[in-house]
């Protein structure tokens, strides 16, 4: 997921890949012990409710938590899970729940560690400098609404049933974007890929650099974002934008257009897996080592998903917990780790 800055690819044999992935998050040398925590929270009730995971979090425990609970961040004050104009909010699992109970156990007593460990962990880019005042939103979902994996596949088949099936997102186009992804050598990353398929250079682009040709965007991106119109961070509509990419786009419909569609309409940034996992480039707050020393496995993060963008007063059940983001110029862990 992302915040403005935009969200943030596997390698052939994506099955057996996304396996690795979770057995490093849950296992991998220097992580916490993940598994002996699970052990020891079975042994009471998984929280189940919102004011329950706020109660753990309050009382630094670390308990399994229900997967019908899920969390988004927000701004401080925002009266939904994301910014109006959003179809979809971004939203991670139990399995991040649980893990920022761990986080808050840990470093409860520094609690930046805390706040701008759960925005890593989330896909936030930007954190040197972000400032923002940022709130976890846990809530529970209304009846009758799924959760859904955001895979590329999944947009496309969201988009299909909106709009109908159109010559919009061509399926080779959507074969090329999935293969740039699922191809990945051991040392490339999901950033490697974005740059792969829309040419937007990675170290500008970690730099906080916005896309442009100035930093070798290809024209099919760079048109796709044109075509699309504002973005609902700048006032636009998330079905809008996706209306105007198919009507008003002249460029070939390849990977970079279609990639260039979900960043600008639905937040899908650079760091986007397009598989329904969490990365980032700093460190891990999980492992003990230096991100430069991190594989990138290891920076593979939790469970993510989408929701319809809801106001919060229209969930079952919802608790805010405000994120202590400390001082900008004391977060040296981003880079020389946690531990």
């Amino acid at each position: 997921m992302s915040r403005r800055s935009r969200r943030g690819g596997h390698r052939a044999r994506p099955l057996a890949f996304l396996a690795a992935c979770l057995l490093v998050l849950a296992g991998a040398p220097g992580a916490f012990a993940h598994v002996r925590g699970h052990a020891a929270a079975s042994r009471t009730r998984c929280v189940a409710t919102p004011a329950e995971y706020k109660a753990a979090w309050d009382a630094r425990q670390v308990r399994c938590v229900s997967p019908a609970l899920f969390a988004t961040t927000h701004t401080r004050g925002d009266t939904s899970l994301y910014p109006r104009g959003f179809w979809y909010a971004w939203a991670g699992s139990d399995t991040n729940l649980e893990r920022y109970l761990e986080l808050r156990k840990r470093y409860g007593g520094r609690p930046p560690k805390v706040g701008i460990g759960v925005l890593s962990y989330v896909g936030y880019p930007g954190l040197d400098t972000w400032s923002v005042p940022t709130d976890l939103a846990v809530y529970t979902l209304p009846p009758g609404v799924r959760a859904l994996v955001p895979s590329f596949e999944t947009w496309f088949r969201v988009l299909d049933e909106r709009f109908g099936h159109t010559s919009a997102y061509p399926l080779a186009a959507q074969r090329d974007l999935v293969v740039a992804y699922s191809r990945l050598r051991r040392d490339e990353d999901v950033v490697g890929a974005f740059q792969k398929v829309t040419g937007c250079r990675r170290t500008e682009l970690l730099a906080g650099a916005a896309p442009s040709a100035t930093i070798g965007c290809n024209r099919s991106f760079l048109g796709a974002l044109a075509a699309t119109g504002p973005s609902p961070y700048d006032g636009g509509d998330s079905e809008a934008c996706f209306a105007n990419f198919q009507s008003r786009y002249r460029g070939p419909r390849d990977a970079a257009a279609l990639r260039g569609a979900l960043y600008q309409c639905q937040d899908a940034g650079f760091l986007n897996t397009g598989v329904g996992l969490g990365y980032n480039t700093y460190a891990n707050p999980f492992v003990c080592e230096p991100a430069s020393r991190q594989s990138v496995r290891e920076r593979y993060t939790g469970r993510e998903f989408i929701v319809p963008n809801t106001r919060l007063r229209a969930l079952p059940e919802h608790v805010d917990i405000p994120l202590d983001l400390g001082t900008p110029s004391r977060r040296g862990f981003l880079r020389a780790g946690y531990c």
